[in-house]
Parts: structure tokens; C-alpha cells; sequence
């Protein structure tokens, strides 16, 4: 009598050779996910050296914690977290729903050309360059020849100084987010759309539910799974932010909301070479990061009943 064991690998290679195609499809992300994600994990043992960049990693001497002591008294790091964290729980707030609220918004559209076209022009900025991105807002928002304070000063209104105020720059932070990942952020909600049964919808309009009961009964709960996961992944870089944005909008005048972990590495790593504490900061972001995520995906499965493991 063969053991469970036994029976477990029969049907995996079972499985393997009817599938194997597919398995040879997966060789490139699984060596690209090793060359370029796993293999530089060794690299955070600088975080614990007296890193020397001519002395190499094996030949440097450990210091223990030393780094992230030096970290944590940094002038700028406390402030630099914060505002990390508070433009990518606004991001999370504003940028998140954005998506879910456009692909509802597309699906609702019964001209499929019209579709075809608003989708191809709300795609068009997530492949432009945040440098032309951030171009255009700063020539549209220019006190002196931007559009919008030209408007302001012809219904008689003083110009406002959009990227050199503090407030402002913030919100210009995240409507440019909104701009850049909501049209590209969409697809994968309305790919979600189309796994939805049809006759859902002739059930609830036989019932006499209109457009909007049917969106909010049938549509949104067919989203569900899909925005829970998202939702989660989301979580898991909540303290990480990317590097072209904020390098793109920032200035000096704004840079007590605008100097994020991204810039902080940027200008204390590369400018000073200060490679071991922005290491350590790194592999903060990473444990954080780590700790959310899987927070995150507990407290879905607890509450929701749905979780990416």
C-alpha cells in the first residue's frame, strides 16, 4: 500500500509534466527574483559594520548596532519617517480608491469606443517620466505663467505659490499620484470585472434593481477579493516610497514635508557616502514593511475571510 507521501509526489510530477510549459514560463522571474532581490540580501550585514568601500563587505569590521544608533539620533530621520508615512497613508486614503472608482466608472460606459479611448488616455501618463510629469505640474502651477494662476488673478484672486507651499505641495503630491497610477491601476479591476457572472445583473434588473443597486449589491462584492489583495500588498510598503516623485516635485523651501526616505537615502547614502546608516535604514524599511503585510493579511483573514496566504 503506497504512503501519502508517495501518493503526494506521484501527482505532483503528475502535475509538473502536464504543465511543464508553464513551469518553464515561471524560469525568468524566478532567476530574476534571485540575481536581483535575494542574492542582494546579503548586503544588509553593512547595516552592523564600519563599512569601507575599498575594504569590501568580508574585510570591514562589525560594530554591532552602532549604525542604527547614529541613525536614530540623525537630525533629520524622525522627520523623514513621518513624512514618508503621512504621504503613503494619504496615498492609501485618496490614491488607493482611485482605480476601483475608475474601473466602476469605465464599466458603467455601454459605447465601447468611448471606452476604448478614455482607457487609452487615462493609461498614456504611467509611461510617461515623472521628470515630464512633474514638468507639466510645475508649469501648470507656476505663479507667473501657469494656467491656474492665471485663471486666479483674471477672477481676481492673488496667485498662489502651489509648490512652495507646504500644504499645497502635499496635495499636489497626491493628485499627481491619483494623475499617474489610477488609469494603469484600473486594469486589473476591470480584468476582475469580467470574471462576473452575467446573469447576476439579469437576475437583479428582472428583480428592478437599477444601475446603481446593482453596482453596490453585485459589482463591488465581485470586486471584493481583488481590492482585499491589493488592499494587503499595498500595506507591505507603507514605509517604502519611490524615488522618482519625490525627487521630481521636491525643493528645498518645501523640504520639511517633501525630504522622504527615499531622498534622505539618496542625499546621506550617495552624497555624503554614508552607505552603512542608509543600509540600516533600509533594512528598517524592510522589517517594517515585513511586519505590516503580514499584519495586514491576519487581520484580513480574521475579518473578511480573505488573504493572499
Amino acid at each position: 500500500m503506497k504512503s501519502h507521501a508517495t501518493i503526494e509526489n506521484n501527482t505532483f510530477f503528475s502535475f509538473f509534466k502536464s504543465n511543464y510549459g508553464l513551469y518553464l514560463m515561471l524560469i525568468p522571474a524566478v532567476v530574476y527574483y534571485i540575481i536581483f532581490q535575494y542574492i542582494p540580501m546579503f548586503g544588509l550585514v553593512i547595516s552592523f559594520q564600519d563599512y569601507n568601500i575599498f575594504q569590501g563587505v568580508f574585510n570591514s569590521t562589525f560594530n554591532n548596532f552602532d549604525n542604527f544608533k547614529e541613525l536614530f539620533a540623525h537630525p533629520y530621520f524622525w522627520d523623514t519617517v513621518k513624512n514618508t508615512l503621512v504621504l503613503n497613508l494619504l496615498n492609501l486614503v485618496f490614491t488607493f480608491p482611485a482605480p476601483v472608482i475608475l474601473a466602476l466608472s469605465l464599466n458603467e460606459l455601454r459605447s465601447q469606443r468611448l471606452k476604448r479611448i478614455t482607457q487609452s488616455v487615462l493609461y498614456l501618463p504611467y509611461f510617461m517620466s515623472w521628470i515630464i510629469l512633474a514638468g507639466i505640474m510645475i508649469n501648470t502651477l507656476s505663479p507667473q505663467y501657469g494656467i491656474v494662476n492665471t485663471l486666479l488673478r483674471v477672477m481676481g484672486f492673488e496667485e498662489i505659490y502651489f509648490m512652495a507651499n507646504s500644504n499645497w505641495w502635499i496635495v499636489n503630491y497626491v493628485l499627481s499620484s491619483i494623475w499617474q497610477s489610477a488609469g494603469w491601476g484600473s486594469i486589473i479591476y476591470m480584468a476582475a470585472l469580467t470574471g462576473i457572472n452575467p446573469a447576476l445583473y439579469e437576475a437583479a434588473m428582472i428583480s428592478g434593481a437599477g444601475r446603481f443597486r446593482q453596482m453596490l449589491h453585485i459589482t463591488l462584492p465581485g470586486l471584493m477579493p481583488t481590492i482585499v489583495m491589493m488592499f494587503i500588498l499595498k500595506m507591505g510598503s507603507i514605509v517604502s516610497i519611490g524615488y522618482e516623485q519625490p525627487m521630481a516635485l521636491y525643493n528645498s523651501i518645501v523640504s520639511d514635508v517633501s525630504r522622504v526616505i527615499s531622498i534622505f537615502i539618496y542625499q546621506v547614502g550617495i552624497e555624503q557616502g554614508r552607505f552603512a546608516i542608509t543600509t540600516a535604514m533600509g533594512f528598517i524599511q524592510s522589517v517594517i514593511n515585513l511586519l505590516m503585510i503580514v499584519s495586514a493579511n491576519y487581520l484580513s483573514r480574521k475579518f473578511t475571510e480573505q488573504s493572499i496566504y
